[in-house]
């Protein structure tokens, strides 16, 4: 069964989507199952370097990617939902199967401001097979879109290269960080005012923020607060520095207004963090009272009160560490992920529904 895989450079885009990509393309036994391909439909640039390359890709997909069983396609909210239409249109035009894998924090947010609403159901529907992150945006897709080729697919994490991180909480006391993109939608900015405020009770409280986005505007916010020996603004982290952050933190921190399954959670809790995060998306599947803390977006008040208990009782921060660990590679490993989506697979091929 030969397999193509589009979406975004596995090696020349970032986020969560680019990393499920990656992981399939390595993962020696999906790969010994099937014949797989991946195909680059979008890499990171400047928006006439985005237009230019995803317009050649769809052109050269068009002509010359006609020969596999089934087109996996990766898309987000936006203008991804529309350029990857083009290529669900063009697999079910040659008469092939499509899987369209949704990913994207804000997709209903993206549907509800949408003028294009119908074009959007289209596309879906269009697809032979649609994976949702959850449950939840299962349910949501079911009911908003009408789908009745819905199924979940949780983002599965390589437990055994985050191994190094695993550590003990007494290293690394008071010390928490956040990976994702910075800026309002991630709460970036009510986590320095959180910070700020527990300072004054903790002072050698530690949080190091990493991920593109508002990097100058957070860096002078944490200049002018006098916050440069508690926040330390790392900017975008490949895998190796994420590994480095994660392995001298204690707790993974995302307060979030928007998300789907994030990866940072999953892959903070494969590495031993206890949470602290929003009741938004997925969040509370994964993040019960046992695996860290969930608060109301933008309730700075709650997330400042969450970091004093966290720093304040280490022995439970290591006992939901460890929590974490199992819950990981019992449901959200990447082995799982894949066993999953290799049914999924031979599902579509043998037009079942799961």
């Amino acid at each position: 069964m030969r397999i193509l895989v589009v979406g975004p450079s596995p090696t020349r885009s970032k986020g969560g989507m680019a990393t499920v990509i990656e992981e399939i393309e390595k993962d020696k036994t999906l790969n010994s199952k099937f014949n797989i391909d991946i195909y680059e439909s979008y890499i990171d640039g400047n928006k006439l370097k985005v237009l230019f390359f995803s317009l050649f890709s769809f052109i050269r997909f068009y002509f010359t990617k006609r020969n596999y069983d089934i087109y996996h396609i990766h898309a987000a909210s936006y203008g991804s939902t529309f350029r990857k239409g083009l290529y669900v249109h063009a697999a079910k035009k040659w008469g092939k199967k499509v899987i369209l894998h949704i990913h994207g924090a804000e997709y209903m947010l993206f549907y509800e401001k949408s003028n294009q609403k119908d074009k959007i159901v289209s596309i879906l529907k269009e697809a032979d097979e649609v994976i949702a992150l959850s449950a939840e945006w299962k349910k949501k897709f079911d009911e908003t879109f009408g789908l009745k080729n819905c199924v979940v697919l949780e983002n599965g994490i390589d437990t055994e290269r985050l191994k190094p991180a695993i550590t003990s909480v007494k290293d690394h006391p008071y010390t928490f960080v956040s990976l994702g993109r910075l800026g309002e939608r991630k709460g970036t900015y009510d986590l320095i005012k959180a910070i700020e405020r527990v300072k004054g009770q903790i002072p050698d409280i530690k949080c190091y923020l990493a991920g593109d986005g508002d990097i100058d505007r957070c860096k002078q916010i944490v200049e002018e607060k006098n916050l440069k020996s508690n926040i330390f603004i790392v900017g975008w982290a490949d895998f190796d520095k994420k590994l480095e952050l994660l392995k001298k933190s204690s707790v993974l921190v995302l307060p979030s207004y928007n998300e789907g399954l994030p990866m940072a959670i999953l892959e903070g809790m494969a590495c031993g963090k206890a949470i602290i995060s929003t009741t938004v998306g997925a969040i509370p599947e994964v993040v019960k009272e046992e695996n860290g803390i969930l608060i109301e977006p933008g309730d700075t008040e709650k997330l400042s009160e969450a970091l004093i208990t966290y720093c304040m009782n280490q022995e439970t921060v290591e006992k939901i560490g460890k929590n974490n660990i199992a819950l990981i590679h019992t449901k959200y490993s990447m082995d799982a992920m894949h066993q999953k989506l290799a049914q999924y697979y031979i599902d579509v091929m043998q037009e079942k529904r799961v």
